[in-house]
C-alpha cells in the first residue's frame, strides 16, 4: 500500500509540473504578443525634403523649418510621417546633385526637391539648373521613389527673357519624368512683408506655415503613390 502510494503521489507531482509548465508557456504567449504586433505594424513613411536654405530653415529653430512644420500638419490631419531635413543652405541644383547620395536616407519613402533659387539669385545658364534638376530625379527615380518637385522663380530685375526661361525649368522636367509638380515654393508667402525674414527671401515661421498649408495638397497626393506602391 505504502508503495502505491507513493506512485500515485509522483503522478500528482508529475502533473503538477505539466501544470506549471503549460502556465509558463501560456504566460510567455502572452507576454511576446504584444511585441509582435508591434513588429507586424507598418512603419510611417519617410519623406526627405532635400533643398537649399529654405527647406533648411535658415534664420529659425528647426522646429519652425519646412520639414517640422510639414511634418507636424500631417500629424494634425492623422496622418503619421516623419519628415526628414536635407536641406543645405547656398546649395545649387549642381550642389544638390553632388551631395544627393550621402543626404538621402536609406529608410526614405518619397523626395521632395526644392531647389533653384541660388542659381537664379546667381543667374546661373537655365539650362544648367535644368540639367542638375534632371539628374537629381533620374536618380532618386532609380532608387524607386515618388517625387514632388517645388518650383522656384527668377528675380524680377533679371529681366523677362530669363525669368520665362528658367520658370520653364519645373513644368518640363515634371512633364518628361512624370513627377508631381508644385508651381512655386514660396507660392502665398513671397513679397509679403509679414510673412519674410528681414534679407526679404526666406519665410518666417508664419510665412512657412503658409507654404505648409498651401503645399500639404500636393503633398498628400505624393503620400497616395508611397501607399500605391507597397
Amino acid at each position: 500500500m505504502a508503495r502505491g502510494s507513493a506512485i500515485e503521489k509522483d503522478k500528482e507531482v508529475e502533473k503538477m509540473k505539466r501544470a506549471a509548465s503549460l502556465m509558463v508557456l501560456l504566460a510567455l504567449c502572452l507576454t511576446l504578443a504584444p511585441l509582435h504586433n508591434i513588429e507586424a505594424s507598418p512603419r510611417p513613411p519617410v519623406i526627405v525634403a532635400f533643398g537649399d536654405s529654405l527647406t533648411a530653415g535658415l534664420g529659425l529653430p528647426q522646429h519652425e523649418a519646412f520639414p517640422a512644420q510639414l511634418e507636424a500638419a500631417l500629424k494634425a490631419r492623422g496622418t503619421e510621417t516623419r519628415v526628414v531635413n536635407a536641406g543645405a543652405s547656398g546649395d545649387t541644383a549642381a550642389a544638390g546633385l553632388a551631395r544627393l547620395d550621402w543626404a538621402m536616407p536609406p529608410d526614405a519613402s518619397a523626395v521632395i526637391i526644392e531647389l533653384g533659387a541660388n542659381d537664379a539669385l546667381q543667374g546661373l545658364p537655365p539650362e544648367g539648373t535644368k540639367a542638375a534638376l534632371a539628374k537629381i530625379i533620374e536618380r532618386v527615380q532609380a532608387k524607386g521613389l515618388p517625387i514632388l518637385l517645388a518650383g522656384m522663380e527668377a528675380p524680377r530685375n533679371m529681366g523677362s527673357d530669363y525669368v520665362d526661361a528658367f520658370r520653364a525649368i519645373y513644368p518640363e522636367l515634371a512633364e518628361r519624368y512624370r513627377v508631381i509638380l508644385y508651381p512655386f515654393f514660396l507660392e502665398g508667402a513671397a513679397l509679403n512683408v509679414g510673412l519674410m525674414q528681414p534679407d526679404g527671401m526666406h519665410p518666417n515661421a508664419k510665412g512657412v506655415a503658409v507654404l505648409v498649408e498651401n503645399i500639404l495638397p500636393k503633398v498628400e497626393e505624393l503620400l497616395a503613390e508611397v501607399k500605391a506602391e507597397d
